[in-house]
């Protein structure tokens, strides 16, 4: 699920302490880690990356920023009419249904904020969505939303009377899933970076750093993430604010 990085539009919550410019610049290093992780996961479980995004029309803006084996997907949530469903859950439903629509298994709906997500929670949700049975994968992001849904059915009711962008996400989602009689396949927490606090724990954890990480919890290099703020020297500056 991703916006184009576009100054003004592309991590807001990140302005200040960084300027529209530098936020469009990170949004445009997440979604290139973000997109190469799904492929390095698909060469252990097979799976297929897409950007979602909206409006109709603005592909073009994600040239240069995504893997090059990423395909595109409209999910305006223009489709979606189901009572409940409203603001970006119509997005989301409307990118599971898509994904089915198209002739996948099962579909799995991930943030654009988590680029040192680990491969391993991937090839996780893609396992557990192989496996016979009805069933949703959740990552629960450390601020009470969450990273990731998987699931093999387009139930909407997973969508419904959600209040967006709250600590109340993750927590309200599994109450849907208990109501549809779904088991859920749970994940790691894992943070997402929207706002000073997490973009300073993204910059003091290093670029491929696994330090304190056991199997399956070592983090995703994100390689263009650290590039990126390195060269617009965002580390240093946000390393200094935090010692202060």
């Amino acid at each position: 699920m991703a916006k184009a990085p576009q100054a003004g539009r592309s991590k807001t919550r990140l302005c200040p302490p960084l300027t529209p410019e530098q936020a469009a610049a990170l949004s445009a290093g997440f979604l290139h880690d973000i997109t190469a992780n799904v492929a390095a996961a698909s060469r252990q479980r097979p799976m297929t990356g897409y950007i979602a995004y909206a409006p109709a029309g603005s592909e073009t803006l994600f040239d240069g920023h995504i893997d090059s084996g990423t395909e595109f997907l409209l999910a305006n949530g223009e489709t979606v009419t189901e009572p409940g469903v409203d603001g970006f859950g119509r997005c989301l439903l409307h990118a599971i249904r898509g994904m089915l629509a198209m002739g996948h298994d099962s579909a799995v709906v991930l943030n654009s904020d988590s680029p040192t997500l680990p491969t391993a929670f991937l090839v996780r949700t893609a396992q557990a969505l192989a496996t016979p049975g009805d069933r949703v994968v959740l990552g629960p992001a450390d601020d009470g939303g969450y990273y990731l849904l998987g699931m093999k059915q387009a139930h909407a009711h997973l969508f419904a009377d959600i209040a967006w962008s709250t600590d109340s996400v993750a927590a309200t989602t599994r109450i849907r899933a208990a109501e549809l009689g779904l088991d859920v396949v749970e994940l790691p927490t894992w943070f997402d970076v929207d706002d000073a606090a997490s973009l300073s724990r993204l910059i003091a954890a290093g670029p491929g750093s696994d330090a304190g990480h056991d199997g399956e919890m070592v983090p995703y290099g994100a390689t263009e993430t650290y590039r990126v703020l390195e060269r617009l020297g965002l580390r240093n500056r946000m390393l200094d604010m935090a010692a202060e």
